[in-house]
């Protein structure tokens, strides 16, 4: 006997929920090439991951799946601060809608120079760009960088060497005058035991190896060496900075996190 539905009920859910206002919509994690401006003026290919979403006002019936693409590829060739707030700005007009928030992830890639020898290469950073536009507008950079961490007590308590690893620094900020990715990055750099580098050859492992070891950290000293800078950082108006340690001779990661919002 085939289902048939009452009044009160179609496809097994109540007839309210049927009629409820759904809140928000978008899409999600839609890959697109995209043009991310540099610090020295040029634009750099890169493949972005984006999430798109707005809170819809009641009675809504656009495609906003159309609306969404469309508008996005307007902007692709560029993508700057000053034209994500207009992607918001226009969404949110084609749609009526309330707010809109727009994240896009994407590698960053840098060249940089060996310490010793100079030899160039280029080192990729995770970046990430997130606005929103509504009640009230935020936009926030974020910055993954790789360094080295060498532990203070193997240090202290070895005869000859001590423990060193990779670590992660996760850096947010919001600004009042714009910041350069490349800004970001160098000042987590100079945080570190060492920076890293793509490529190097003997002499520069040499300078990266006793860096780290004149220059020991924990994932605390790093995570405060950020705060600090981020804090003293005349267009930086809020941030977070997480820094976690792969450790070397652990099965577990150590890992540190400061809020700016809690040294006030």
């Amino acid at each position: 006997m085939p289902w048939i539905h009452t009044p009160h009920s179609l496809f097994g859910f109540p007839k309210g929920v049927m009629s409820a206002h759904i809140q928000v919509v978008g899409i999600k994690d839609i890959q697109l090439p995209i043009k991310v401006r540099e610090r020295n003026g040029g634009l750099q290919n890169t493949v972005a991951t984006i999430t798109l979403r707005v809170n819809m006002p009641g009675g809504q019936r656009k495609s906003c799946l159309s609306v969404f693409t469309t508008i996005l590829n307007e902007y692709l060739e560029d993508i700057t601060y000053t034209n994500f707030s207009k992607i918001l700005e226009d969404v949110k007009k084609a749609l009526d809608a309330k707010s809109a928030e727009l994240e896009m992830n994407f590698p960053y890639f840098i060249e940089k120079k060996a310490p010793v020898t100079e030899t160039k290469g280029l080192m990729e950073y995770n970046c990430a760009f997130t606005g929103t536009s509504g009640a009230q507008n935020d936009f926030i950079i974020s910055v993954r960088v790789p360094v080295t961490t060498l532990c203070p007590c193997s240090k202290e308590i070895s005869e000859a060497g001590a423990h060193n690893q990779r670590a992660e620094v996760h850096l947010n900020v919001k600004f009042k005058n714009f910041i350069w990715v490349e800004d970001l990055v160098e000042m987590i750099e100079k945080s570190a035991s060492c920076e890293l580098y793509s490529l190097l050859k003997r002499p520069d492992e040499k300078y990266v190896t006793e860096q780290a070891y004149k220059n020991p950290m924990f994932v605390e000293d790093v995570v405060r060496k950020v705060a600090v800078s981020a804090y003293e950082h005349p267009d930086i108006t809020w941030f977070s900075a997480g820094v976690e340690s792969f450790e070397s001779i652990h099965k577990h990661s150590a890992y540190a996190y400061v809020d700016s919002n809690e040294m006030r």
